[in-house]
């Protein structure tokens, strides 16, 4: 099983490279359509109405994916051909399965278009774009404040939208692949500490919170290590990561955001415009405010972690089978 989950993720890497996203009928958008309708029946402003949302939402993408890998599996082991067919089976289910749930290669693309926007001077195209990258409000920001918002949301979704799934996909393999999408969706569609889900959303966050604590440390690990790749030190990030990712509300995203900052030597953080209002985020790294080219590095890292996650993740696969 082991090398049947490492050989899936890999090519569901691969393929994610190749193709991105799917651009209609993505299974990911049809989750949160789901998700979505379930919630005008689940609905309560209480915490327990949140908590049965994310069981039966996250327990049903779980159940997906263990029956895919049943019916790839066939029931007992056989030998020969038939072992063989049945491992191909499971090679194809966990690259399906690690397709779907990767955003790896249409974050870096949107990234870069982001600063090809930027030094175009194309600031409405620009605005137009972030939307699709995080939730600030775009209208407030001036160039050098979209490239910000840019930068921290391809540090933060490096590892939310690919080291965490792969993450989960080594330990527990299509289910698990399932089962963290599904749980980062919910979190981005009611984790908000707003009127309407500051206690609805609440199992949903801190959900979320829990699923990316290993992955964002192996995240911030691997940038650390691939720091040079973009002319930064690795001592540098390591001094940012340990000094300033506990001053960010999430416990994840401070990782992911302090470690890039400091691989890039820019600082991140400070007055954050969003759209139910602005938030004074702690700082995060030394040096200038990001500009356009900083983004672009930020993406050449963002690239090179996710190939190292896919590694990493195969070999666990490989040692725990």
């Amino acid at each position: 099983m082991g090398s049947a989950v490492a050989a899936g993720m890999v090519l569901g890497f691969a393929v994610d490279r190749a193709l991105g996203d799917p651009r209609r009928g993505h299974p990911v958008a049809g989750f949160g359509n789901v998700a979505s309708r379930l919630e005008r029946v689940t609905y309560r402003d209480g915490r327990w109405a949140g908590v049965v949302h994310e069981l039966v939402l996250v327990g049903g993408a779980a159940g997906i994916g263990a029956g895919a890998r049943r019916v790839a599996g066939g029931g007992r082991r056989g030998r020969g051909e038939v072992a063989g067919a049945r491992a191909f089976g499971q090679v194809l289910v966990t690259a399906a399965a690690t397709w779907t749930v990767l955003g790896g290669t249409t974050l870096a693309k949107t990234g870069r278009e982001m600063a090809d926007l930027l030094e175009g001077g194309d600031i409405e195209g620009a605005r137009a774009l972030l939307p699709s990258l995080c939730g600030r409000d775009p209208e407030l920001l001036d160039a050098d404040g979209l490239a910000r918002a840019a930068l921290e949301s391809i540090a933060e979704n490096t590892s939310d939208a690919t080291v965490a799934p792969l993450f989960w996909g080594a330990v527990a393999g299509a289910p698990g692949l399932f089962a963290y999408r599904a749980i980062n969706t919910l979190d981005a569609m009611v984790g908000y500490r707003n009127e309407r889900y500051s206690r609805f959303g609440w199992a949903a966050a801190r959900t979320d919170d829990v699923a990316n604590l290993g992955a964002a440390r192996v995240a911030g690990l691997l940038t650390v290590a691939l720091a040079p790749v973009i002319g930064g030190r690795p001592r540098d990030a390591w001094r940012a990561w340990r000094r300033d990712a506990g001053k960010h509300p999430s416990p994840n995203a401070g990782v992911a955001e302090a470690s890039m900052a400091g691989a890039l030597g820019v600082r991140l953080g400070g007055c954050t415009e969003y759209r139910h209002g602005i938030e004074m985020r702690p700082t995060l790294g030394d040096g200038p405010a990001p500009r356009v080219p900083d983004l672009r590095r930020a993406v050449r890292l963002s690239e090179a972690v996710q190939v190292a996650a896919v590694a990493v993740a195969a070999a666990v696969a490989l040692a725990r089978h």
